[in-house]
């Protein structure tokens, strides 16, 4: 075995030990929560969708979490190697759009299935079992290539930096996430994104401040400018300007652009991890919650890529840079070289848990997606329509644990084949894609074509695989394997065929076709009921203690489970509001993907503009000003929304210290929403 920078040790106590402190930490959380405010995850609503209530600041720091995978970290740093400065705007721009996008279908979940568990039932109850079946495909296909990403970027670097049994990583990673997630549930992933987010950007802004001030390899942006612009006259970058890796000018690196926000489409809105988050946030702040998370979201890649990724290529040469192999590129290893390089090993220690906390926090949203898919959209659909609360509670249990054999499972298989997470995120657009603008479609647009849906999804995959085959095969001389099938112009064409392909049939038969839908079926989803003479009688037979216990859970049962009354829920889910939220989400995130897709890139483009060190350093500047913005939002701003609810639970803390069981949750006639 290679000589790697940490002991083998600490590979083991990071995925195990780290792994099971969060399980606990989590735990215990779950348990205050159970004990000092009005959300139980004995609730299946609690444990899905985390009754509904969850505020934008902890949403927004959810939507960050989930969406800042292993590529987010590894990848955007090894294009940031081969293409310069123009791989981490592509890669932050073209994966933030999609988010932002999505503000716009969240905005219509809620107004045209607000009581839905996840995206698969509002297609099943409007184009029935057919497209609830082909659609599942799409759904499932999408979290199993997310979560393999999740455990192939994971494991490689755990291996590389530690030497850590790359089997070993693939199976031990999911598990302790596995376990909060069973016990805890929507919240309990909603809280633990939160801590690895904060713990995220605070290892972020230590590498950025090692990278650009205190380093004595690097230290300022001016010395950065130096080193790139030796490094682009010893090894110039094909196609771009002047073989400068400090230029927009990056042929590639636009193909990249394009392939990444293709691919990203397919994975966000395919993919029930969003989907969830809309469903658990409350209907008035939904809009809101999406597009800070996007903006946020944004500095993630964009910073961590210029920081590391660039240091990787200025570090070249230096005694303490490993060398790195095409196949290291692919593998997303530059960053940890970069930080080995840098800091040695208490760099490598901190890359180490940087990743391992991203590979988490977003492996918990794909295990509890896939649960609630499961969970409605096979146990409840095919297999017991009439099942209990107590029965789909436990079916979702063992979905998560089931699905995290499946990720290990899934990573192994990648592994074994020879398929790294560089060459998995390029292509899983080729295969998921043609299913964006139909799912779009069937969530928005009441004139959506039942079958032109269907056929435009199948389309788009056949036209996809048809097409990322012949175009390898055309330009490598007749060769298909892994190395020739990954290459850039191969990718784009899979990518382009399978979105365009599906989207343009979805939309022409559907105009040429229209449907007239009304949505008062999707609108019907798990619509509640409220039996008041029921629980009238139940409330007679309570004790007076458990009486008022009862009433503040019953007073509020509705659409959000325990979380607000019905004429709270009345105002949450009013027609007009929640379209003029659709209307502000679609100006504000179409106008975003202007601003960040062609005002911004394609002029600098274009000109073949190559960086001054002045230009340089105000392309630096913004990227750590916007990573302090989005730290505030997602770290900061939760805290300050949840101020009530940490109140609540301090002070019922308090009761139980200091007079013994007196702090249980049971008196406040109005719940409060839990951080």
């Amino acid at each position: 075995m290679p000589d790697t920078i940490l002991p083998q040790g600490a590979g083991y106590g990071v995925v195990v030990g780290i792994g099971l402190f969060f399980s606990a930490f989590m735990i215990s959380l779950t348990a205050i929560q159970a004990r000092y405010t009005a959300f139980s995850p004995k609730s299946s609503e609690e444990f899905t969708s985390a009754s509904r209530s969850v505020k934008p600041g902890l949403i927004a720091s959810g939507i960050v979490s989930a969406w800042t995978w292993a590529a987010t970290l590894l990848q955007s740093s090894a294009v940031a190697y081969k293409f310069g400065i123009s791989g981490p705007w592509w890669y932050g721009a073209g994966a933030t759009v999609q988010i932002l996008l999505f503000a716009m279908l969240a905005a219509k979940l809620k107004l045209n299935a607000p009581y839905a568990h996840t995206w698969l039932e509002i297609v099943g109850v409007r184009w029935g079992k057919t497209a609830h079946l082909v659609f599942m495909f799409f759904g499932l296909a999408t979290n199993i290539i997310v979560s393999s990403m999740l455990i192939l970027g994971g494991s490689a670097t755990v291996t590389d930096l530690t030497g850590m049994s790359t089997i070993a990583a693939c199976f031990l990673i999911p598990l302790g996430v596995a376990i909060y997630v069973v016990v805890g549930g929507m919240r309990s992933t909603l809280l633990c994104d939160y801590t690895h987010t904060t713990v995220l950007f605070a290892i972020i802004l230590t590498f950025i401040f090692t990278v650009y001030s205190t380093s004595d390899k690097i230290g300022s942006p001016a010395k950065m400018h130096e080193l790139l612009t030796n490094a682009s006259a010893v090894t110039p970058v094909p196609g771009n300007a002047q073989g400068s890796y400090i230029t927009m000018r990056s042929k590639n690196g636009l193909i990249f652009g394009v392939i990444n926000i293709i691919g990203n489409f397919a994975t966000v809105f395919q993919d029930q991890a969003y989907w969830q988050r809309a469903i658990a946030s409350r209907p008035a702040s939904t809009v809101k919650a999406y597009l800070l998370g996007g903006l946020a979201w944004f500095a993630i890649p964009f910073t961590f890529a210029t920081t590391l990724g660039l240091a990787a290529v200025a570090l070249r040469g230096d005694p303490a840079m490993k060398v790195l192999s095409p196949a290291d590129v692919s593998a997303g290893l530059p960053a940890a070289a970069a930080a080995a390089a840098l800091l040695g090993k208490a760099g490598a220690a901190a890359i180490l848990v940087l990743l391992f906390l991203a590979v988490t926090s977003a492996c918990s949203a794909e295990l509890i997606a896939v649960s609630s898919l499961l969970t409605y959209d096979v146990y409840k659909t095919y297999i017991n329509p009439n099942a209990t609360e107590q029965q789909i509670l436990n079916v979702g249990h063992a979905a998560v644990a089931l699905y995290a054999v499946v990720c290990g499972l899934a990573g192994l298989i990648f592994f074994y084949i020879g398929v790294s997470m560089g060459w998995l995120y390029t292509f899983m657009g080729v295969i998921l894609g043609s299913g964006v603008a139909p799912i779009a479609l069937c969530i928005t647009w009441s004139k959506a074509n039942k079958w032109g849906c269907i056929g435009g999804a199948i389309a788009g995959f056949v036209a996809g695989i048809v097409a990322w085959l012949v175009t390898t095969s055309t330009l490598n001389n007749g060769v298909i394997n892994v190395v020739t099938s990954g290459g850039d112009y191969e990718m784009l064409a899979g990518n382009l065929a399978s979105i365009g392909v599906g989207a343009i049939v979805a939309t022409l038969s559907s105009i040429i076709w229209p449907d007239n839908y009304d949505w008062e079926s999707t609108r019907a989803i798990n619509k509640p009921v409220r039996d008041t003479s029921r629980r009238t009688e139940e409330l007679k037979t309570d004790s007076d203690s458990e009486k008022k216990e009862h009433e503040v859970v019953t007073k509020a049962g509705s659409v959000a489970g325990d979380s607000f009354d019905a004429a709270e829920e009345e105002d949450e889910l009013d027609p007009v509001a929640l379209n003029k939220a659709f209307k502000f989400a679609s100006y504000s995130s179409v106008g975003l993907f202007i601003v960040l897709i062609i005002l911004v890139p394609l002029p600098l483009f274009f000109s073949h503009y190559v960086y001054t060190t002045s230009g340089l350093t105000g392309w630096v500047a913004v990227g750590i000003a916007w990573t302090f913005c989005s730290a505030i939002t997602v770290v900061l701003y939760p805290l300050y929304e949840s101020r009530h609810a940490l109140f609540l639970i301090s002070k019922g803390i308090f009761k139980d210290l200091f007079a013994r069981g007196s702090g249980k949750y049971v008196a406040d006639p109005r719940p409060t929403s839990a951080a």
